[in-house]
């Protein structure tokens, strides 16, 4: 089995396809090396497909008209991302950077389509993505207008419980890497701010910090706090990711 093989398979939107299809999804897809820090793709680029992020870590990000950064998603291995060039394969609008040194695999529209007309799971993993990413653009939305730093920050917190809690002994640890102006980036504020705000959270109980590793201490608790539901921990990797 080659690697690219390997990484489609381990896909959850492609894990119940046969081998003719592996076989052919693995002929037409092809993978690309980034190095951290490298453009994926930038605004106005043609949307003539979907990635899969087989390994290393990627964001979605936008500009805002003052030239600030606003983080609109984290792209984990094993996740689709670019999906909106199923909907309309114009350019892009957003531009995906490589946070780490990063393996993607990139699939032709036509291909997905083909799958997606032919195999009813891999049709609603796609509309399950679609779904699913813009309801939580649209909840951080609703965030940035109507709450607080403090409230954006823990509601952010929750969600990336909801997506990459592991239990330990000590709480719910996030497993995934973030700075403080990554933190920021995504809940349109400062860094310096939120410093002050995990700050506050830790010295609250709420959770502790490590070198970006945040442990949630009292799930319950903060959620809670601003009369969010607890979040439900992930049992295995999914596809979506925002």
């Amino acid at each position: 089995m080659t690697e690219k093989l390997w990484f489609l398979k381990s896909c959850e939107l492609f894990r119940r396809l046969e081998a003719d299809d592996l076989a052919m999804l693995e002929r037409r897809c092809l993978s690309r090396r980034f190095a951290r820090a490298a453009p994926i793709y930038m605004p106005a680029d043609e949307a003539s497909g979907v990635l899969l992020m087989a390994e290393g870590r990627a964001k979605i990000c936008s500009y805002t008209d003052e030239g600030k950064q606003a983080i609109l998603a984290f792209v984990e291995p094993g996740e689709i991302f670019g999906e909106l060039a199923l909907l309309d394969s114009g350019e892009r609008e957003e531009y995906a950077e490589a946070v780490e040194k990063s393996n993607i695999i990139f699939i032709p529209q036509d291909v997905i389509e083909s799958l997606a007309e032919r195999h009813a799971h891999v049709s609603l993993g796609i509309t399950k993505l679609i779904g699913l990413r813009r309801r939580r653009i649209e909840r951080r939305l609703k965030s940035l207008l109507f709450r607080s730093n403090r409230e954006r920050l823990v509601s952010l917190l929750l969600e990336l419980a909801e997506q990459y809690g592991q239990p330990t002994p000590d709480g719910v640890q996030l497993a995934i890497k973030l700075s403080h102006q990554d933190l920021a980036s995504v809940i349109g504020s400062t860094r310096e701010t939120v410093t002050v705000l995990l700050g506050e959270l830790q010295t609250e109980e709420f959770l502790t910090l490590g070198r970006r590793k945040i442990t949630i201490t009292a799930l319950d608790n903060l959620a809670s706090s601003i009369k969010a539901p607890v979040p439900r921990l992930p049992r295995r990797a999914l596809f979506p990711t925002v």
